[in-house]
């Protein structure tokens, strides 16, 4: 018997999907991101690692449809009524930032010497911030929603949307730029308008075409065909620009964009998800796995030169294009350092540069460098800046400390809960006084009309200031246990006629509360629980008085387990608490 082996080989997809499992969690846990984790990964098992695998050209080429995948996704997000909304900030602070950015990182290349197209890529390249880096960070600080924190998405927004126009620029100028492959031929004005042709034609397809395909689809009600009819749409768009000369994403992101109003939005995100997921990370493992370490090495000086001027002009002009649109000192620096490195939008616009000649796999490699480099020291700068921030008192600027206020209510602290508590008492006609420390708070809740004053609940100076002695009510929403409990001794010392109402973050802080003399609190978690179960006896066919009964069973039995513990300790209430309940009895007929 022949002891050949007619298999696939097995250890390059072994490899591949070990360097995954394994880079992008470690990288992650680091706080620098899975991006960065596959490109490590794929530059330890490439030709200038482990040598696992020996061409990622044509690994390349199939994690492409990873891009592909994420373009279209980013198309579906891309809602008109969406990118309406938000229109002053993403087409004007977004493209004064881009447009200023690509100038500035453009000129950069230029006056060391290199051409304009070449230059033009580099800096574009560059310009494009890394929205996975990003998101990460705001998200890991709450401020996703805040309005400093949508300025940023808007800007995001648009830049994802300009991978879309520049990929069509290097396809359409590849022709007419000196030592590319095409420079010969001059301009191709029949290619641009095959290119411009099958933009039109897409457009129309997926105006009248693509929602009565899956709507008939979904009549079917097989899952797996709607899952198929996605991928179609998504290859099928990026073949059809493909043919036109143009980019695939280009294709993927306009088929996004004319289903993002459709109801099979959501659908089709689920099904192309996993797909785009495991495929872009193979787009990043292949951009590591062609990271010519031989080139970094002998061009480092260049490299580290190039990385410093790019982060720096680009952070200044961030900076700058925030103050002109009045944008706070903090914020802008925040805004500036948050978005100063490139991104992995970069890769895709140099490996369509590269497959045109604008530049060349040296000039590639050393970019994809320059950028890895930027993402790197990303999270290291924004360390810095925490450090540096939490050294700095919050500027108080246009902050009003209180003064002779004379609100019938006084609210302590207005965050979720002070927001909800304001909007009953104003609604009702009362006259509120409010303060908090957290200075971001505060001038976000100036943008909505609100006059939150700057005092700490803690000290009495603050409180008399405040009003806290005239008031008829005290409502303490700040969000730290300990700072309420404080608070509420305090004014009970000092003002003890006056009725103080507080909101617990759970059992033992409510019963701190109580030890601290509160007139009333109210357990942050419990009305909207108590409410989620009823909800869900309701769901399960219980009649309306079987639910009232049963909830009201479940308060008397909370009160009194609390009055115990209030007497003796935490667990003093256990027995009432348990996961068994005895079935009631009941009586036989009469």
């Amino acid at each position: 018997m022949s002891s050949e082996s007619h298999g696939m080989d097995l250890l390059p997809v072994i490899g591949l999907l070990g360097a995954a499992i394994v880079a992008a969690p470690l990288f992650k846990r680091l706080g620098l991101g899975s991006v960065l984790g596959y490109l490590a990964g794929g530059v330890v098992i490439g030709p200038f690692g482990l040598r696992l695998l020996d061409d990622p050209a044509s690994i390349l080429q199939v994690a492409e449809l990873g891009v592909v995948m994420f373009l279209f996704i980013i198309g579906l997000e891309m809602r008109p009524s969406r990118l309406w909304g938000l229109r002053r900030e993403i087409f004007g602070l977004g493209a004064a930032q881009v447009g200023l950015c690509a100038v500035c990182l453009t000129a950069i290349g230029v006056f060391t010497g290199f051409p304009v197209a070449p230059s033009f890529v580099a800096g574009a390249g560059f310009v494009l911030t890394s929205t996975a880096i990003v998101m990460q960070l705001l998200e890991e600080r709450g401020e996703i929603s805040t309005p400093k924190g949508q300025r940023i998405v808007s800007i995001l927004l648009l830049e994802d949307m300009s991978i879309v126009p520049l990929l069509a620029l290097v396809a359409f100028l590849a022709p007419i730029v000196p030592g590319s492959a095409l420079a010969s031929q001059g301009i191709d004005w029949l290619a641009i308008g095959v290119g411009v042709a099958s933009i039109a034609g897409l457009v129309l397809a997926g105006r009248y075409l693509l929602n009565p395909l899956f709507g008939l689809i979904a009549s079917a009600q097989a899952r797996e065909v709607m899952t198929a009819a996605a991928l179609l749409v998504v290859i099928g768009s990026a073949y059809v620009m493909q043919l036109g000369g143009l980019s695939m994403a280009m294709g993927a992101f306009l088929a996004g964009v004319l289903l993002s109003e459709s109801t099979f939005r959501h659908q089709l995100e689920a099904d192309v998800e996993p797909f785009r997921g495991i495929l872009l990370g193979l787009f990043f493992l292949a951009v590591g796995m062609s990271l010519d370490l031989g080139v970094v090495v002998r061009n480092w000086q260049a490299i580290l030169f190039y990385v410093a001027a790019y982060m720096i002009v680009k952070s200044l002009v961030i900076y700058v294009v925030a103050r002109l649109l009045r944008s706070s000192h903090w914020e802008a620096i925040e805004r500036a350092v948050f978005m100063a490195q490139g991104g992995e939008f970069a890769f895709v616009l140099y490996t369509a540069a590269l497959s045109v000649g604008i530049i060349t796999i040296e000039q590639s490699a050393i970019l994809t460098a320059i950028i890895i480099i930027s993402m790197v020291l990303t999270p290291l700068i924004i360390a810095a800046l925490n450090v540096v921030e939490k050294s700095i008192p919050a500027s108080l600027e246009g902050v009003q400390r209180p003064e002779n206020l004379k609100g019938t209510v006084l609210i302590i602290g207005f965050g979720r809960v002070g927001q909800i508590v304001s909007q009953l008492l104003l609604d009702h006609g009362h006259d509120i006084s409010i303060i908090d420390i957290d200075v971001e708070m505060i001038n976000t809740a100036r943008e909505f009309e609100f006059e939150v004053y700057y005092g700490d609940g803690k000290r009495l100076d603050i409180l008399h200031a405040a009003g806290a002695g005239r008031s008829e009510a005290i409502v303490v929403c700040v969000d730290r246990a300990e700072d309420a409990t404080q608070i509420v001794e305090l004014v009970k010392a000092e003002f003890p006629l006056v009725p103080v109402l507080a909101r617990a973050t759970d059992r033992r802080h409510a019963l701190d509360l109580v030890k601290a003399g509160v007139d009333f609190h109210i357990r942050e978690t419990f009305e909207s629980a108590m409410l989620l179960g009823q909800k869900a006896l309701e769901t399960l066919g219980a009649e309306l008085h079987e639910i009232d009964a049963i909830a009201g069973n479940v308060r008397d039995r909370d009160e009194q387990r609390f009055q115990l513990e209030i007497a003796g300790g935490l667990y003093a209430g256990r027995p009432m608490f348990r996961g068994k309940r005895e079935q009631p009895e009941i009586a036989p007929d009469a």
